[in-house]
């Protein structure tokens, strides 16, 4: 849990002096470190699940129990 924290520490430091020194707002680099964050979340389910669909298929493949692969 350390690790994750530090590394939501880190990420939301990133996000704010990336938004404040772009525009020299306090207030600005503050939405950006909200937002910019959990708008990575989300985008990070949606990849996670479409790599483990990727991964499925490319097990089911290496097996030979991959209904969407070719039959020759």
């Amino acid at each position: 849990m350390a690790k994750t924290f530090s590394f939501a520490a880190v990420h939301f430091s990133v996000a704010f002096t990336v938004g404040y020194l772009m525009t020299g707002s306090v207030w600005v680099g503050g939405a950006l470190a909200l937002v910019e964050p959990a708008c990575n979340t989300v985008a990070f389910h949606f990849h996670e699940k479409i790599w483990k669909r990727i991964e499925t298929r490319r097990q089911g493949r290496q097996t030979g129990t991959d209904p969407t692969a070719m039959a020759v």
